[in-house]
C-alpha cells in the first residue's frame, strides 16, 4: 500500500485537434480523463486548450526569443506534462490546422515536445481519423516524440450503433475499454522512459 501511495502521478496533457465544442475527438479525451479517475491510479489527464493560440507567425516572437502570452502559457503546459494524449481530428487526409499550429508553436526555439512519450486516439469517418494519426507520427519524428505503437484507436464515429451523444460525449462501453488499454500502455511506456533518465 505504501509503495502504491508513493508512486508519482503521471501528468498527461490531452490536446484535441478540433476546436468544435461537440468534437468526437474531444469526447474521446474527456472519456480518457474519466477512465483515469475511475480506474487508473497514478495517471491524470488534463485538457490543454489550444483555441487561443494565434496562427504561427514568427513576427510575433520577440527579439529575445519570447512568445505571445497565450503561446508562452501553452509552452509551459507542454513542458510540465510527462506525456501527451492527442485527439487527432482528420481533415483532408491529414492533421487538423489547430493541432499542427500547436505542435509548431511548442517546437519553436527550445523544442518543448522533445523526448516525451505520447499516444493518439481519433474519431471520424472513413478510417476513423487513421490517416491523421500517421501524419502526426511523421511530425513526431522531427519533434522527438515517442509514440506508443499499440494499441491503436481510430473510431469510425458515424457507423451504427451510435458512439457519441449530441454533445460529443462517448457512450460506447467497448471504446471506453479500448481507451483504457491505450492509457495503460502510455502509462507503462512513460514509466519505462522515466526509469532510463
Amino acid at each position: 500500500m505504501e509503495a502504491a501511495a508513493a508512486r508519482p502521478v503521471i501528468r498527461v496533457a490531452a490536446i484535441c485537434g478540433s476546436l468544435r465544442k461537440a468534437s468526437y475527438n474531444g469526447g474521446l479525451l474527456r472519456a480518457a480523463a474519466g477512465v483515469c479517475e475511475e480506474s487508473i491510479p497514478g495517471l491524470r489527464v488534463d485538457h490543454v486548450d489550444i483555441s487561443g493560440l494565434p496562427l504561427l507567425n514568427t513576427d510575433l516572437e520577440t527579439a529575445d526569443g519570447g512568445f505571445p502570452p497565450a503561446v508562452e502559457a501553452f509552452r509551459d503546459k507542454v513542458r510540465q506534462a510527462d506525456c501527451f494524449l492527442f485527439g487527432s481530428t482528420e481533415y483532408n487526409y491529414s492533421i487538423a490546422t489547430p493541432l499542427k499550429n500547436a505542435l509548431d508553436w511548442a517546437s519553436r526555439g527550445q523544442n518543448c515536445w522533445a523526448d516525451k512519450p505520447a499516444a493518439i486516439v481519433s474519431a471520424g469517418g472513413g478510417f476513423g481519423g487513421g490517416r491523421s494519426q500517421y501524419h502526426l507520427r511523421q511530425v513526431g519524428v522531427f519533434l522527438d516524440l515517442h509514440f506508443i505503437n499499440k494499441p491503436e484507436l481510430a473510431v469510425k464515429a458515424f457507423e451504427q450503433p451510435p458512439k457519441f451523444d449530441s454533445d460529443g460525449n462517448l457512450i460506447d462501453a467497448q471504446i471506453r475499454e479500448r481507451i483504457k488499454q491505450v492509457l495503460l500502455s502510455l502509462q507503462a511506456f512513460t514509466l519505462r522512459l522515466q526509469k532510463k533518465d
